[in-house]
């Protein structure tokens, strides 16, 4: 009974809901369905693609939906693009492994390999006792040229780059990667340790793109028509820092700041007015140089008012120990002595600045003392008297010091000094004397001395220099030449500045390079002082002469160094002291134009002369090497003139400079014309180059009808020794 009301019951159930139980098993079933369907189904359009690599096209309406898949993905997973993006950038570089990715000091290696050599002479070039004794020093330098194995190019990170914007343009050309590559192999000589700086970006474009048949440096056919400069300071244009313009509507000579003009400069610069003579030989001219030769509308008015320059006939002679310093200048040296006995000159102090030129007098004094004083004469110093200092034989530039860093590393300089040099040292934000404690050494000291200052100036001065941490060691007005003398020093260390309450100024980013100084405007901040005994300014160099030779920590490739420094000892004691007929008793101010480690300048170094170590700002940054062998060096671009005074050099040195320079210039040529314009009728050029470069490089001399002296060619490479005549047109 029981199990027939129980059917009874079920039946009018199912009679009630059956068509929902129906409903819901369908949907239940279809659903089931449609994902078991969903899931074989991906899994078979998977397997297809993935057994199928080479198939190119979709072939089926699922395989869309894959690549939709895949694309959506990759989008969703940026870090995986630039991987690859960069990994296709490595792949356009030839040659380069992880070790090129770092700025490192050293040369680059050359296999060298064996064969006959060819030694022939060209030109109106002198036989020097036989043909291979002019290149003796260079034997295994070329032999090393002739090397098959690729070159490592120097990369530098591309921050680092941008950063050396501040130094110029990009790294030579565009279109020229893979046959600079090519041309390293003949164009470096192992033995230089030059080192190519690399911008990552145009690496990539120089090699994706059609690589272009490059012309010669110089055209032989070219033609000049050489003409005088037109302009209003005359003898005496400095193209970039003077006004190039004639007309007599400007109240000045020269730009606030450094601007060349808009064309190359392709004139030249004439000679003063009552002609040119014979410059005095050193030393003679310590103490008398010729009138003419440095002639200024202003500098006969200021003869008469000084007594330590005097017009004696064609002359102007310097009295001994006549200074602008009451009591001569030996007295003023003295007292700074006194003042702080750890300053040593010529032992511990061998490389100083000196603002704004004066008489030249502290430079001239200090030279006998073993110091070398790199005079910097300001843009407002109408008067030229760094031309003086030039024409006497002593290290000057000239340079605008407003708005811009001066073209220095950091850290680089013993002492700085500044003999009423009417610097607003507190003034615009502090940034004069920041860029003071840029580029002096930690423990260096900055000498400053004033006849009359305003008590607000004073307080000023004494407030900025304890807020960035410098120890005033002496501060007092001497009796002798009624001169107040202040003498400070940088800190070693970091500790005073995380103890300062205020931190006005900052301290400068971590990612600022110090040593960027090409057009890089001044700033107001403090750079941490190196603490890591890798990093350079930890520790005061050796003493001089002890520190030439002597390579610290910091340096990498010591080994490479010195056999720098023997190879250019070689070449100078060979071949250029004795092969090229100079008369070295006529030389005094050298230009090295490609400064590499200074080994030029150091072979130098017992000769009578002083060396300007040129480090061109698209080259690696060997400049703070050059300074801590106690040498003198500078920052330049060679597209644009040179911050002196024409006729300042009696022997310009270019090792390759021309061949490193291709498709930098719009012109070439104007490194020529520069080239004539500081040199001195009279001086020499001695250039090493490739062989091609050369011969119409001779040609464009010709036209300005400067003498041949001497050519030289072995295999590729090439010497060429000339001499400036007195020739204008």
């Amino acid at each position: 009974m029981a199990i027939t009301r129980f059917g009874r019951q079920v039946k009018r159930s199912y009679q009630s809901y059956g068509f929902s139980i129906k409903l819901t098993a369908t949907v239940i079933l279809g659903l089931c369905f449609v994902f078991v369907w969903s899931v074989f189904s991906k899994f078979s359009v998977t397997s297809q693609r993935e057994s199928f690599d080479d198939i190119a096209e979709p072939v089926s309406a699922a395989s869309g939906r894959v690549s939709d898949f895949q694309i959506h993905f990759e989008k969703e997973d940026p870090k995986k693009g630039q991987e690859s993006d960069e990994s296709r950038k490595l792949k356009f570089k030839p040659g380069l492994d992880d070790k090129d990715k770092k700025k490192i000091n050293r040369s680059l290696p050359f296999k060298p390999r064996e064969g006959q050599k060819k030694e022939k002479k060209e030109g109106n070039g002198k036989s020097v006792g036989g043909n291979s004794k002019l290149l003796e020093g260079d034997k295994e330098k070329n032999q090393e040229n002739k090397g098959e194995s690729e070159s490592e190019e120097v990369i530098r990170e591309k921050g680092e780059e941008e950063v050396d914007s501040k130094r110029g343009e990009d790294v030579d050309g565009e279109d020229n990667a893979k046959e600079e590559v090519e041309r390293d192999i003949d164009l470096i000589n192992g033995e230089d340790l030059d080192q190519e700086a690399v911008d990552d970006d145009n690496e990539v474009l120089r090699s994706t793109k059609k690589r272009k048949k490059l012309g010669p440096l110089f055209d032989p056919k070219s033609q000049y028509n050489w003409k005088l400069c037109n302009t209003r300071s005359k003898h005496n244009y400095i193209p970039c820092i003077d006004f190039e313009s004639a007309s007599g509507r400007l109240q000045g000579y020269r730009h606030h700041e450094r601007s060349c003009p808009r064309s190359p400069v392709m004139c030249l610069v004439p000679l003063p007015h009552d002609g040119y003579g014979a410059p005095v030989h050193w030393p003679e001219s310590k103490v008398k140089i010729l009138h003419k030769n440095v002639a200024h509308p202003k500098l006969a008015a200021f003869v008469k008012s000084q007594d330590w320059v005097v017009e004696s006939g064609e002359y102007l002679t310097f009295p001994q120990n006549q200074s602008v310093f009451k009591g001569g200048i030996q007295h003023y040296l003295e007292s700074i002595e006194e003042m702080v006995p750890d300053i040593e000159w010529g032992k511990n102090i061998r490389i100083v600045l000196d603002i704004g030129c004066k008489d030249s007098s502290f430079g001239a004094s200090l030279l006998e003392k073993g110091v070398l004083t790199l005079t910097l004469g300001l843009k407002d110093d109408l008067v030229d008297l760094a031309q003086l200092a030039l024409e006497r034989g002593f290290p000057a530039v000239v340079s605008p010091f407003s708005t811009r860093r001066l073209p220095f590393p950091s850290g680089v300089f013993d002492a700085i000094h500044c003999a009423e040099c009417s610097m607003a040292w507190h003034s615009n934000g502090a940034k004069l004397i920041l860029e003071m404690n840029r580029i002096l050494r930690p423990g260096g000291y900055f000498i400053l001395s004033t006849k009359h200052n305003s008590i607000e100036a004073e307080e000023a001065l004494s407030t900025l220099t304890v807020s960035i941490c410098w120890n005033i060691l002496a501060d007092k007005a001497d009796e002798v030449s009624d001169i107040g003398i202040k003498i400070y020093q940088k800190p070693e260390s970091n500790d005073l500045y995380e103890l300062r309450r205020k931190k006005v100024p900052p301290l400068c980013k971590e990612n600022e390079n110090p040593d960027a100084a090409w057009y890089v405007p001044l700033k107001t901040c403090l750079y941490v002082i190196p603490e890591a005994i890798e990093q350079r300014g930890t520790e005061w160099p050796e003493v001089w002469p002890k520190r030439l030779n002597t390579f610290p920590d910091w340096m990498n490739n010591r080994e490479r160094l010195t056999a720098d420094s023997e190879h250019w000892k070689a070449v100078v004691n060979r071949s250029y002291l004795t092969g090229l007929d100079v008369d070295w008793s006529t030389i005094r101010n050298v230009m090295d134009m490609k400064a590499i480690n200074g080994g030029f300048a150091a072979a130098l170094s017992e000769q009578q002369v002083w060396v300007m170590n040129v480090v061109p700002i698209h080259a690696p940054d060997t400049l703070p090497i050059i300074f801590e062998r106690g040498l003198i060096g500078i920052y330049h671009d060679w597209c644009e003139s040179f911050g002196t005074y024409p006729r300042s050099y009696d022997l310009l040195h270019a090792d390759h400079l021309f061949s490193r320079l291709k498709n930098r210039c719009k012109q070439p040529v104007v490194i020529v014309v520069e080239m004539d314009r500081i040199l001195r009728p009279g001086g020499w050029a001695i250039i090493r180059d490739k062989a091609e470069i050369l011969d119409p490089l001779e040609g464009t001399l010709r036209s300005l009808h400067w003498e041949i002296r001497m050519t030289f060619r072995q295999d590729k490479e090439g010497i060429l020794c000339a001499q400036k005549t007195m020739w204008r047109p």
